[in-house]
C-alpha cells in the first residue's frame, strides 16, 4: 500500500507525470544497502566488492537525480496536526458511527497501516503538520487515542505541495470515497474554483481531468443556499442529478419565493420529526414538494385584503398591498370613522400584518 501511494503522489505532483511522455515510476527505498565493512563472498573477494561498491554509487546516483525517491513516514501525535481546510471532508460531520469500520480494521492491525498525507505549516505553536489527504484516518486514531488506546500514532508521509497541488491530491483520493458527499464535493470545488483557478472553469476542469459540463453543474449546486439544504434530512441526501435541476428552479424569481417558503416548512418538520425520533422525510418526498411548490402557490386561493372595519361594517382601511419595499394601505371615505378610530385602525392593521410575518420589521 505503501508503494502505491507513493507512486499515486508521485504521478500527480512531478512534472514528468503532466508533460506528453511519461517519466518513469518513481520506486521506494525500503532498506539501506549492505554496510561496506561486509565481508566479500568467498572465492570472489575483489569482484564482489567491487559490485557492493558499484551497486552503492549506483543507488546513491539514483536517488540524488531524483529517478529514486525515498519515502518517509512518521509516527505523529494527532494532537499536533490539524485538517487542511481545503479538503472537501467536513470534519465536523465524523463520528464513532460512520467512522466504526476504519477504527476496527485500525484495531485489528494494531495500527493504522495506510499511511496519511501531511505538509508541514508555520507560525502555528499548536500544530506541527496539517492533514492534505486522510481526515478519516487522523480521526479515527485521535478518537481511539482518547478512547483506550492512548500508544495509538498518527502515520503520515509528508509531501511539499502548495495549496493548488494540495486541492488535486486531496480531491484525487477523495473521487472514490462514497463517505464524501456531492455537497461537500460541490461546494469544495466552488471554493476551489475561486481560490486556484481564477474562476476559469475550464483551466480547473483540465487540471483535474474532468469533463467541464459535470464540472459545471457541481460548482451550479453549491450555489443552493443553506435554507434549502436545511429541508433536507441531511446534506449527504443532496445528490448531484436532483439538485442540479433543483438550482436550476432557483434561478427563476418568480418560482425561488414558493421554493424557499416551502424549504422553510420541511425544515421545520424535519427538525419535530428529528426531536420525536421518529423517521425523517425522504430526499425523494422533499424534492418533490420543492419542486411542486410554486405550482401550488399559483394554483392557491389567494387571501383576501385585510380589512378594518367600523362598527356599522364599512371598512375603514383596507391593506392594499404588502412588499419589500413596505405596506400599502387605503383609508375609506364614508366610513364613518373619526381620528380615534382610525389610529386603532392603523394599530390593529399593524399588529396583525406582524403575525402574519409581513410587518414592517421584517
Amino acid at each position: 500500500m505503501a508503494r502505491k501511494q507513493s507512486d499515486y503522489l508521485a504521478a500527480l505532483l512531478s512534472e514528468e507525470a503532466e508533460a506528453a511522455t511519461p517519466a518513469p515510476a518513481q520506486e521506494e527505498i525500503k532498506a539501506p544497502e549492505p554496510p561496506l565493512s561486509a565481508p566479500p563472498v568467498q572465492g570472489r573477494p575483489d569482484r564482489a566488492r567491487g559490485t557492493t561498491l558499484l551497486g552503492r554509487e549506483s543507488a546513491l546516483a539514483r536517488l540524488a537525480s531524483g529517478e529514486v525517491r525515498q519515502v518517509t513516514q512518521l509516527l505523529l501525535d494527532p494532537a499536533k496536526v490539524r485538517i487542511w481546510t481545503g479538503n472537501a471532508r467536513h470534519q465536523a460531520l465524523l463520528n464513532e458511527e460512520n467512522c466504526r469500520e476504519l477504527i476496527d480494521s485500525i484495531i485489528a492491525e494494531g495500527g493504522q497501516k495506510v499511511p496519511a498525507v501531511v505538509r508541514r505549516v508555520e507560525g502555528d505553536p499548536d500544530h506541527d503538520y496539517e492533514v492534505i489527504a486522510g481526515t478519516r484516518r487522523h480521526w479515527s486514531i485521535s478518537w481511539l487515542r482518547a478512547n483506550s488506546y492512548p500508544e495509538m500514532m498518527f502515520v503520515a508521509q509528508v509531501a511539499q505541495l502548495d495549496d493548488e497541488a494540495a486541492f488535486r491530491l486531496a480531491d484525487l483520493e477523495n473521487r472514490a470515497r462514497k463517505d464524501v458527499s456531492d455537497l461537500e464535493r460541490a461546494r469544495n470545488y466552488a471554493e476551489a474554483l475561486k481560490a486556484h483557478y481564477g474562476s476559469h472553469l475550464t483551466r480547473m476542469a483540465e487540471r483535474l481531468k474532468l469533463s467541464k459540463g459535470w464540472l459545471s453543474k457541481m460548482i451550479k449546486v453549491a450555489g443552493i443556499p443553506d435554507p434549502i439544504i436545511d429541508a433536507f434530512a441531511s446534506p449527504a441526501d443532496v445528490l448531484l442529478k436532483p439538485a442540479y435541476a433543483l438550482a436550476q428552479a432557483l434561478d427563476d424569481a418568480k418560482a425561488a419565493p414558493a421554493i424557499m417558503a416551502e424549504a422553510g416548512r420541511l425544515a421545520s418538520e424535519q427538525c419535530a420529526l428529528r426531536a420525536a425520533g421518529a423517521i425523517l422525510i425522504p430526499a425523494s418526498d422533499v424534492l418533490k414538494r420543492l419542486l411542486d411548490a410554486p405550482r401550488a402557490a399559483q394554483s392557491a386561493p389567494r387571501e383576501e385584503p385585510y380589512v378594518w372595519n367600523t362598527r356599522l361594517g364599512r371598512p375603514a382601511l383596507t391593506v392594499q398591498s404588502v412588499n419589500r419595499q413596505g405596506v400599502t394601505i387605503r383609508l375609506h371615505a364614508g366610513s364613518g370613522a373619526d381620528m380615534d378610530m382610525l389610529t386603532q385602525a392603523l394599530r390593529d392593521t399593524l399588529d396583525h400584518l406582524e403575525r402574519q410575518g409581513k410587518g414592517l420589521q421584517r
